[in-house]
Formats: C-alpha cells, structure tokens, sequence
C-alpha cells in the first residue's frame, strides 16, 4: 500500500539541509543544496536504523551467536529491499553489494561479461553515459562503439533509439551487450528501457543499465522491461556511506567466474585449490561486506516504496518544469539537453550564463547566495562537449596568447543544478532570483574573483577556510572531552551513593 502522506514527512527529515554557511554580506543562512546528482543528502530515519544497528554489531557469515544471527538476517533483509524496490523477482534476479558505489558495479560486470563469449566482441555505449559506464567496457572489450544521441548542440541529449537500432542491424551477433544510463547526469534525460531492451534481445545481447541518476526519482520494473543487469550508487539516493549496488538475472550470473575471491564465497579451500559457493549473492560479495551501509540503504529503500516512486516522480515534474521554463526566459542563460516536453527528464538541468565562466558562476552562486551545485564536465566529458560544441567554436580569444588552453579548459564545462526528494519550489526560485542577479552583474562579478588551479575561483576578499567549515580534529576534541565529563558524572554519582548512611 502506497503512503503518500509519507513524502512530506521524509522532506523534513534530511541530515544537514538547513547546515548554515556564512555569505559574502557577512550573514550566515541555511544552504541550498542542489548538488544531488553528485551525492545527496543523508535521509535522518535510515540513518537512525543503521546507527541502532550498530548496538548488536557483528559480521556476517555466522549464526551462532545473537549479534552475528542479527547482522545477518539485517544483510538479508537489505538485499530484499534491493529487489523490492527495482521491481525484481527474487526467482529471476539476485541483488550483491559492491565496493564503491557503482563503479564497482561496471568493472566487475565489464570483466566478467568480456570472458564468457568471447566470440562476441563488440560493446555499444551510448554516448551520453557518465566515464563509470564507459571506462570500463572500453578497458576489457575489444571494441566499443558510442551511440550519439538525438537533437543538436545545447538542445544534443535524447536517447537515439533509431542509431541503436541501426548498429543493431549492422553488427547482430557481434554485440556482446549494450551499456545505457537510464538517466543522464549532466541533462536528466531519461532513456526508455523497455524499448531499448528489445532492441538488444533481438540479437540475443546484454543490457547493462546505469540506474545511479535515475533511481531516486523515477521507477523501474526489472521484471516489466526484461532488464540483464542494473547498476546504482547508494550515496545518490540518500544513503552516504553506503556501497554499490547491482542487481542481475540469476542465469547470467550462473554463467560466469565470479571476479572477486576471498573469504564468504567459497564453500571449501584447501592447499591444492578451491571451490566457489553456488549460492547467490555470497558467490559474488568476497570479504567482510558494508553491513551498515547495507542496511541504511535498504532503510531507505523501504521508505522511498511506502511513498511509491511514482508519488515522488509527480512531485518533481512541476519542479523540474519551472526550473526550465525559467532559465530559459533569462536571455543570458543557456540552458542544455532536449526540452522536458519533448524528453522526459529527472530533476537535474545544466546551464551557463553567458560571459561567466562555469566555475565562476558555481563559486559566486555560494559566496553571494548560499546555492551549492555542481560545474565542469561531470565525468561526461564527451557528451558535455558535444553540446558546448557551438559555443567552443564561437569563443573569440588570441590563437598567440600563451595561457590559449587554459582559458578554453576553463570555457568547457557548464553549471548543474540538482535536486533532492528535499527540493523545495522555494529553493529553485532563490536558483532562479540567484542567477538572474549574477546575469544583471557580470562584469562587476568578473572583476572581483580571481582564477585558481584548472577551473577553481576564488573571492578576492572573501575566502573561509575549509576548517572555518568542518574541523574533525575539533569534532574529535569535542567527543574527548564530553566522554570525559560523562566519566566525571559517573564518577560523582558512585562517590555519592558510597557516602551515603
């Protein structure tokens, strides 16, 4: 039973959203964190279940003692919520965690994936993924070929169906699998899985799908679209600290040499050799898991099903709708990836506004208005390009000036904004009333920051330091010496009952 109700109590309930850092005016205010494509927020009631775990602490892999029994049935019931939440049947699909986030994911599949047909040698990618979906299948297959998307310069970003269709056709049995995000983290536009994953079946391939961009504001059936194999990270949906995650059809598994040995996943080793356990997911989770990330993120991913994905993706779609519109009423700005009318998108938009170079926009949205998002390239470096394409070629600089490459890197890159279940429409018009202030005040802006490392600015008479922010030795000194005053009270208590008639 779905608990809309739910949603509005969860929005309220994140770790650091109202965190106060000072401004440029010399008052402090709550920040505006619109950075959740690289990481969100820490969602307080999973949180609290992990931390309550950590009372009964124990590894896995035993059931003889009450805390190791606990910790184990915890690590279980995580991998069910994995399933639960993707849409995947525990008959069909087996959920492991893996390593860090979902990078770990990729390589692990990658590897295995390029040794079991080796006949079958080709890899598409889509051109829009992040380098964690690219990367790898570059490094282990012997030829990866990008699909391009559709739509052209800043509006380049939709899934090419009919270009993947067309390799399909070209290259039938030579594809091995097809690797797709079903979110872009630079534009959010969304990939339809479904159509894509009988594309891929035709020819009897694998999919391969990055669900780090789009698992925490869209839903996915497994089941419903015949997908192979999901990736995602837990830090993007609400669960820092958290591992990797992926989620793949038990016979595929089966069918391949698990990549990761060690301790958990064998059922006998001797001096002369060893024999890998068939059961699932301790075949492919080698060494001492991430059992509190484990369980926060399967805390999460109950609740986020209580609310009901579909809840939560009506909810963002009049966001992401006004952060468009607006944006791109500013004339000043440009904003990137196809239209949200046309192609369905998750609430993540890239802009720039012209005149400002991307960092520069990021570090005066901070200084002047508490607003944290994300510039550069977001690990997408050629489908960013692609769309920046028509405004690298029109940059009007010296081709002799000898600082030429430094300032074009610093013109490669755009500005994203983000957001969270915890977004707010308050939020996004501050964003909008932000940059239609440093859009008015260009030059005036330019003139006070000066440029730091590749892409870094700095304030030139405003510039905290990362200890005026977060100091752990302090923290740590802090924790110290209220241990210390706890033992004082203890103390005193004791002496106190001891002189007592």
């Amino acid at each position: 039973m779905k608990n809309p109700e739910l949603l509005s109590i969860l929005q309220d309930s994140f770790i650091g959203y109202d965190t106060h850092y000072p401004t440029i005016d010399g008052k402090r205010g709550s920040r505006v964190y619109l950075d959740s494509a690289a990481s969100t927020l820490m969602m307080e009631p999973a949180f609290n279940v992990g931390h309550q775990f950590l009372m009964h602490y124990a590894s896995t892999h035993s059931d003889l003692h009450y805390s190791a029994k606990g910790a184990s049935k915890a690590f279980e019931w995580a991998h069910k919520r994995v399933l639960e939440f993707v849409g995947a049947s525990e008959e069909k699909y087996c959920a492991f965690f893996a390593g860090n986030g979902a990078t770990a994911g990729f390589n692990r599949m990658a590897t295995s994936l390029s040794k079991i047909r080796t006949e079958r040698d080709l890899v598409l990618v889509s051109e829009m993924e992040h380098h964690s979906n690219d990367l790898p299948h570059r490094e282990h297959s012997s030829q990866v070929i990008h699909i391009p998307c559709l739509g052209e310069f800043e509006s380049y970003g939709g899934f090419n169906i009919d270009c993947l269709q067309e390799s399909i056709q070209k290259h039938g049995e030579k594809v091995n699998y097809v690797a797709v995000t079903g979110a872009s983290n630079v534009t959010g536009a969304i990939t339809p899985l479904e159509e894509v994953a009988k594309l891929v079946h035709s020819v009897g391939a694998y999919m391969i799908v990055d669900a780090s961009q789009m698992i925490a504001h869209a839903p996915v059936s497994m089941d419903d679209a015949d997908l192979d194999i999901l990736v995602f990270s837990g830090h993007k949906i609400y669960a820092p600290g958290s591992p990797g995650v992926v989620i793949a059809k038990k016979t595929l598994l089966n069918s391949i040499t698990p990549s990761e040995l060690g301790g958990g996943m064998v059922d006998d080793v001797s001096l002369a050799e060893y024999v890998p356990t068939n059961n699932l997911p301790d075949r492919e989770e080698a060494g001492t898991p991430n059992i509190v990330g484990a369980i926060t993120l399967g805390a999460v991913l109950d609740l986020l099903t209580r609310v009901g994905m579909d809840t939560i993706r009506e909810k963002e779609i009049p966001l992401i709708d006004y952060v468009w519109k607006s944006l791109t009423l500013l004339k000043e700005v440009t904003v990137y990836g196809p239209n949200p009318a046309e192609v369905p998108r998750t609430g993540t938009i890239s802009f720039n506004i012209k005149g400002l170079d991307h960092g520069l926009t990021a570090a005066a949205l901070n200084d002047y208005h508490n607003i944290q998002l994300r510039n550069g390239c977001f690990c997408a470096h050629p489908y960013v390009r692609e769309l920046l394409k028509r405004e690298l070629w029109e940059i009007d600089l010296d081709p002799d000036d000898p600082n030429l490459e430094a300032l074009v890197e610093r013109k490669r890159g755009m500005v994203r904004a983000s957001f969270g279940l915890y977004t707010t429409i308050a939020d996004l018009k501050k964003l909008i009333t932000a940059v239609s202030d440093l859009a008015d005040r260009r030059e005036e802006i330019v003139g006070l920051y000066e440029p730091v490392g590749t892409n870094g600015y700095r304030h030139k008479y405003f510039a905290p330091d990362a200890e005026d922010i977060f100091d752990p030795e302090a923290v740590l000194a802090q924790s110290i010496e209220w241990s210390r005053l706890q033992q004082d009270v203890e103390v005193n208590k004791t002496t106190k009952k001891c002189k007592s008639p």
